[in-house]
């Protein structure tokens, strides 16, 4: 299958480590893009649910291509999630092309973006950790049960659905809190002057433009890994969101694509030294 050249790519809220993760589907993504640019906008790796019990051969999949990205040359930009937070204190640190950071704001065809997770607009995230931290793993066991429901469903020949998305449609509350999130970042991004802002953290894909009475901006959102499986792509001045279809890749089988064994080595001493770091500070 030929690669589809894109300029930048966005992915957040990935959430490896977790039984709702989509690696699988996230690797055959990887493999069938030739990206300039790479932004993983936090919660890549769920460190607040991490556990050695389980972490699957594709999860490290994923971590090993975009490490072969980086020794490729390809600049990957990591900025920090709420579930991936303790990578803070390891913030502005650079790796060759691999930077992590808790922000970043780019220049794109003489306009300017603004990344970011997203986390802090979320005051149960600001004052109430540990009722965010358990919220996470209600939802990690709502898309467990949720993954053995659709597959009875599809068994039976029904159609699959989403718990967590009917919650959320069923609430006002969470409808409230999505627009304000998006209201809020979109604000904040036209007082500092910038003409797009892309976040991640509510698992919900979007691309609109917000105004206000001193201007607009096209707000971003990524969505997420878990249950809508999409992404953010730039290319010939345009954004669009990405939908993985199991359609799109059930034909052709996609190369492997395995670094060369010095390669490697090197990417699993870096991702060792990484992980090892996570367990110390969770320790």
């Amino acid at each position: 299958m030929s690669k589809r050249a894109v300029d930048i790519v966005v992915i957040s809220d990935v959430h490896l480590g977790t039984y709702g993760c989509h690696a699988k589907e996230l690797l055959k993504y990887l493999k069938s893009i030739k990206p300039k640019q790479i932004i993983l906008n936090g919660d890549i790796i769920d460190i607040w649910q991490f556990s050695k019990r389980y972490w699957p051969e594709t999860h490290m999949k994923v971590l090993r291509k975009l490490m072969k990205f980086v020794v490729e040359g390809v600049p990957v930009y990591y900025l920090t999630g709420n579930h991936d937070e303790l990578l803070r204190k390891f913030a502005d640190m650079h790796l060759g092309a691999f930077h992590l950071q808790n922000k970043l704001v780019l220049e794109l065809d003489g306009k300017k973006a603004w990344f970011f997770h997203g986390d802090i607009f979320d005051v149960t995230m600001q004052h109430s950790k540990w009722l965010a931290k358990l919220g996470a793993v209600g939802y990690d066991s709502l898309i467990l049960i949720n993954s053995f429901a659709n597959w009875f469903l599809e068994f039976f020949g029904r159609e699959k659905m989403s718990f967590s998305k009917k919650i959320k449609a069923a609430f006002k509350d969470a409808v409230k809190f999505i627009n304000s999130f998006e209201s809020t970042a979109a604000e904040l991004a036209i007082q500092n002057g910038y003409q797009y802002v892309v976040c991640g953290h509510i698992h919900q894909p979007e691309m609109k433009i917000i105004s206000s009475e001193e201007g607009e901006v096209l707000y971003l959102n990524s969505g997420d890994w878990v249950e809508n499986l999409t992404a953010l792509e730039y290319s010939e001045k345009e954004w669009k969101i990405f939908k993985y279809d199991p359609k799109d890749f059930e034909e052709e089988e996609l190369e492997e694509g395995e670094l060369s064994d010095s390669e490697d080595l090197h990417s699993k001493l870096d991702i060792n030294v990484l992980l090892q770091k996570i367990k110390l500070e969770i320790v």
